[in-house]
């Protein structure tokens, strides 16, 4: 049985007075909700911070890693640094590092095993664009980045306690959403493509879903049988929608 999972990513918002307040408001409001793993990833800057405000019932995450220990990497963040810093995930390759920083599979890959190598719980992001939904590619689109990630990896420690994350880019902050349908399918094929090469793995793989969920229709995704949880975005700003997907996460 898989444990629900939903992670908070703040991206590049807010001021420290804002992560305080905002950190301090998801710690109280997930006290009473049981059976259900929650994690908030505020900007680097905002790590220590968030640290100090966080209950037990909350665990830190990062948005990304250096894809190297140590060294001259101007601007980076390595693993072990994150690591002191008291952070179990991190979130690695998505949409937006791929758009406009123009990180590939190579890379990831590089991040996800620094990631692996010093104790963190990579949250693997993959996910079409509506041109490539359009043009009937959606699943070779998402076998080519999990493969692009999986295949560079060591055979022995292969994908570790990661999580993977599916966020069909064209629902990221436009207010579409997949249908429970449509996600439900693509976490299947995930599942699936994700068995051909370890089936237990496949199995106990917390698979969550990236595209806009909110309160209002976080129940009928979470229902889905092969959806773990959420990746969530502009939710995980505003405390009360975020408790609430939660929420529904313990209940379903």
């Amino acid at each position: 049985m898989r444990t629900p999972l939903i992670a908070g990513n703040w991206k590049m918002n807010g001021l420290s007075a804002d992560a305080r307040t905002l950190a301090e408001a998801v710690s109280d409001g997930v006290q009473a909700t049981e059976g259900v793993e929650t994690v908030v990833c505020p900007p680097f800057v905002h790590l220590p911070l968030v640290r100090a405000v966080l209950g037990n019932r909350v665990a830190l995450g990062a948005q990304n890693c250096a894809d190297a220990p140590t060294g001259a990497r101007t601007g980076e963040v390595s693993a072990s640094m994150l690591a002191d810093l008291g952070v179990g995930y991190v979130i690695l390759g998505h949409s937006e590092r791929r758009q406009y920083y123009g990180e590939d599979e190579a890379l990831i890959a590089a991040r996800y095993a620094e990631a692996l190598a010093h104790g963190l719980r990579p949250i693997l992001c993959v996910g079409e664009t509506l041109a490539e939904r359009e043009a009937d590619r959606t699943e070779a689109v998402v076998a080519n980045q999990l493969h692009g990630v999986i295949d560079r990896l060591d055979a022995e420690v292969g994908l570790g306690n990661g999580v993977i994350a599916y966020e069909p880019v064209w629902a990221i902050g436009t207010g579409h959403t997949a249908t429970a349908q449509q996600a439900q399918a693509m976490h299947a094929f995930i599942r699936q493509t994700l068995a051909l090469r370890d089936s237990l793995l496949a199995e106990r793989m917390q698979l969550l879903y990236g595209g806009s969920m909110k309160a209002a229709n976080a129940a009928e995704l979470l229902a889905e049988p092969d959806i773990d949880g959420g990746l969530i975005g502009g939710a995980s700003l505003k405390p009360d929608d975020f408790v609430a997907i939660c929420a529904a996460a313990a209940r379903g």
